[in-house]
Order: C-alpha cells, then sequence, then structure tokens
C-alpha cells in the first residue's frame, strides 16, 4: 500500500506542477504579445514649422557666436583687454546659449527636417556634445574651458558646412 500512496503523491505533484507550467507559458505568451504589439506614438503638438536653415540663423547661430564672444584676449596699441564673464547673470547667459544649441541639436535631427540618416544625425549630436561641454564649462565658470570647447564647437560646425551648404 505503500508505494501506492506515494505514487499517488507523485502523480499529484506532477499534475499540480504541470498546471503551473501551463499557466507560467500562457502568461509568457501574453507578455510576449503585448512587447510585439506595436505602441502608438504620441500625437504631435504641432508639426514642424521651421527650416534647417531658420534652426540655424534664428538659434545656433547667434548661441554659438555668444559663446565664442564670451571669452576674449584683445590686443591692441593700447594694451591686452581680457573679456570674461564676470557675474553669475553672465555665466547663466553663456549656459543658457549652449542649452539652446543643445536643443536646437534636438530640432535638426526631427524626422521632418533631417537631411539624411547617417551624416546629419551624426553630426547634429557632435554639435550637441560641444554645446554640452560649453553648458559643463559654464556651469564652473571656467573661461579657459570655455575656449577649448569653443575650438570643439568651430569645428563640428566647419565639418557640417563643408558637408552640407549654407544656402
Amino acid at each position: 500500500m505503500r508505494a501506492i500512496h506515494w505514487l499517488f503523491v507523485v502523480g499529484a505533484a506532477l499534475f499540480v506542477s504541470g498546471i503551473g507550467f501551463v499557466l507560467a507559458a500562457e502568461r509568457t505568451a501574453r507578455t510576449a504579445a503585448a512587447s510585439t504589439a506595436p505602441t502608438a506614438t504620441p500625437a504631435r503638438a504641432t508639426a514642424p514649422v521651421a527650416t534647417v536653415k531658420q534652426v540655424m540663423n534664428g538659434m545656433v547661430s547667434p548661441a554659438a557666436m555668444f559663446i565664442w564672444d564670451s571669452v576674449a584676449t584683445t590686443v591692441s596699441a593700447s594694451g591686452t583687454e581680457e573679456k570674461r564673464p564676470q557675474t553669475d547673470a553672465d555665466w547663466a547667459q553663456v549656459a543658457t546659449h549652449a542649452a539652446v544649441i543643445v536643443e536646437s541639436a534636438n530640432l535638426l535631427v526631427d524626422s521632418e527636417r533631417a537631411l539624411d540618416t547617417k551624416d546629419w544625425p551624426a553630426m547634429a549630436k557632435a554639435m550637441a556634445d560641444a554645446a554640452n561641454k560649453a553648458l559643463d564649462a559654464a556651469q564652473k565658470k571656467s573661461p579657459d574651458a570655455i575656449l577649448e570647447v569653443g575650438d570643439e564647437l568651430n569645428q563640428t560646425c566647419d565639418r557640417c558646412h563643408e558637408r552640407y551648404s549654407r544656402n
């Protein structure tokens, strides 16, 4: 009788385990189906209005010029003049202009503005990376770092303008 008792216990355990596997498989199948289902993309509030040229002329160029002009050394007959942001407000303006460049890179890679899917996004990212360094330099209030990143930012502009016309 003991053997029959153990066979019953083992059979019942296998039955319960089988039901557990069926439930787990069903749950896995539902999760997989939900993850492969297309997700709804949020609707845009508005379609893009500005062209690439407008973003460049209205946002990128003025912001870059502000950063480049924020730290300078002028040597003239009357002597050497150092230009640096002096106050927290001055540094905040440099940081704001750097942030504008980062955000404009996001606008430039918008699917309706992007000029291609390979070089254009890479160049926009390089510009954003340089602007993020400028933002960090402004937050650290480092004129030397602004000078260094100013050159890097200029190089990202030059490389892009060599590949894409300024017209």
